[in-house]
């Protein structure tokens, strides 16, 4: 087996005094999608918002165990949590495109990084980023107007285009399509299996079709534990844990 580019051994994380998530050991593999299904308050945002340290904006937030991106540890002191964040994107359940025009919604990560040299490049990497997002088409002569004033799904694409515009590793999503329309959210869904032919992407849902459609890869949290993690179709046509099945199948939420 080749080595997991994410991988979690003996993950806790503690909110207080509370337990969220409970001895983890869970591998995420380059340039596949894994989906992270189970009922609300499982632990699958918990887990996702670990990746990129987001957690730690949260007081009381306490996490202990291993968890390493290609090799290195996320949570030794040296890291540089910004330098980490621009290697893990992060796409949130409800968009939330910046209160800027659409060009500097895309072009603020890459001038607070320092990624563009001059303006031109700048140009060249945001118009880059909105294709790769499929949206240059839909709004190449509007790129001065706000990111606000577009449709829904557009503004989840545009801040999909703000992620990729850093070229980071990894890119996580919670619920990415539950604000979204069935049309808007097949785009969206059409992108991310584009998208993951150059990222490793980690996508929490609620929606067990959405995970049968786009992921490779599946793990089933419930109360904190990961019950199990396998190949999409495996998961979804024999798992191992009756768990996994009667979840599934609709047994149990």
């Amino acid at each position: 087996m080749t080595r997991p580019f994410i991988a979690a051994r003996g993950m806790n994380v503690f909110y207080g005094d509370k337990q969220a998530l409970f001895d983890i050991d869970l591998d995420i593999e380059a340039n596949k999608v894994t989906a992270l299904i189970g009922p609300s308050g499982c632990g699958k945002s918990t887990f996702l918002r670990t990746i990129n340290r987001m957690n730690d904006l949260i007081a009381n937030c306490r996490f202990d165990g291993s968890l390493q991106i290609g090799g290195q540890q996320v949570y030794d002191t040296a890291v540089d949590v910004v330098a980490l964040r621009a290697q893990v994107g992060m796409v949130f359940q409800k968009p939330n495109p910046f209160p800027k025009s659409i060009f500097d919604n895309v072009a603020y990560g890459l001038k607070i990084h320092g990624l563009a040299s001059s303006k031109s490049e700048l140009q060249d990497r945001v118009e880059w980023s909105l294709k790769s997002a499929g949206l240059w088409d839909e709004i190449a002569n509007r790129l001065d107007q706000p990111g606000n004033s577009l449709s829904g799904g557009q503004q989840q694409r545009l801040c999909i285009a703000r992620t990729i515009a850093v070229q980071p590793k990894v890119i996580l999503m919670d619920e990415p399509c539950s604000a979204l329309d069935p049309i808007a959210t097949a785009v969206i869904e059409d992108l991310i299996d584009s998208l993951r032919e150059d990222y490793s992407i980690v996508i929490v849902t609620h929606s067990m079709h959405q995970a049968a459609r786009i992921s490779q890869r599946t793990a089933f949290f419930h109360l904190g534990r990961l019950i199990e993690a396998g190949d999409t179709t495996q998961m979804f046509t024999t798992p191992r844990e009756e768990q996994t099945q009667n979840y599934i199948t609709g047994r149990t939420g």
